[in-house]
C-alpha cells in the first residue's frame, strides 16, 4: 500500500501530458535552473491562493484579497524576469519553433518542481500518511490483488 501516496502525488502534479519538443525542454530546464527556493515557494503560494478561490474549497482557506493581489504582483514579476531576462533566448527559440504551447508545458514542469519541495515537507508527508491510514487496504487488495504482483510479462 506504500505505492498509493506516490501515485496520488504523480496524479496531482501531472494535470495533463504535455508534448514538449526540444526547445520547450530547454526552456523548462532554464526556468527550473533560474529559480531559487524562494521563487518556488512563491509559485506554490500563488497556485494555492488561486485554487483556494474556487467556491468548493474557499472555506478551507483564509487568503485575503490583499494577499491575493500581492501574490499576483510578485508572481507576475517572477514570470517576467524568467521570460525576459533569465530564459530569454530559450523562450524565443521555443516560441519560434514550437509555438505558444511551450508556455503551458514549461511552466507545468516548473510548477511540478516547485511542488516537490512542498511535498517533501514532513508536515505534508504526515498529512498524506493520515490519508493512507484511512484507505481500506483489504478492499484494494480484493479489487486489484497484492501489491507484490508483477505486471503481466514481468518475471
Amino acid at each position: 500500500m506504500r505505492r498509493i501516496p506516490a501515485l496520488l502525488l504523480c496524479l496531482m502534479l501531472i494535470s495533463s501530458v504535455a508534448q514538449a519538443g526540444p526547445f520547450t525542454d530547454e526552456m523548462s530546464k532554464c526556468l527550473v535552473r533560474s529559480t531559487n527556493e524562494a521563487d518556488k515557494t512563491l509559485l506554490v503560494k500563488w497556485i494555492y491562493a488561486a485554487m483556494s478561490a474556487h467556491p468548493d474549497v474557499k472555506t478551507l482557506s483564509n487568503v485575503s484579497p490583499e494577499q491575493g493581489i500581492q501574490l499576483n504582483k510578485e508572481t507576475s514579476a517572477l514570470v517576467v524576469r524568467l521570460l525576459t531576462k533569465n530564459c530569454r533566448i530559450e523562450t524565443e527559440q521555443a516560441l519560434t519553433y514550437e509555438g505558444e504551447k511551450t508556455f503551458a508545458a514549461s511552466f507545468e514542469v516548473l510548477g511540478g518542481v516547485a511542488m516537490q519541495g512542498i511535498m517533501a515537507n514532513p508536515d505534508v508527508s504526515a498529512y498524506f500518511a493520515g490519508f493512507e491510514q484511512q484507505l481500506d487496504a483489504k478492499a484494494l487488495r480484493d479489487a486489484f490483488g497484492s501489491d507484490q504482483q508483477q505486471p503481466v510479462g514481468k518475471k
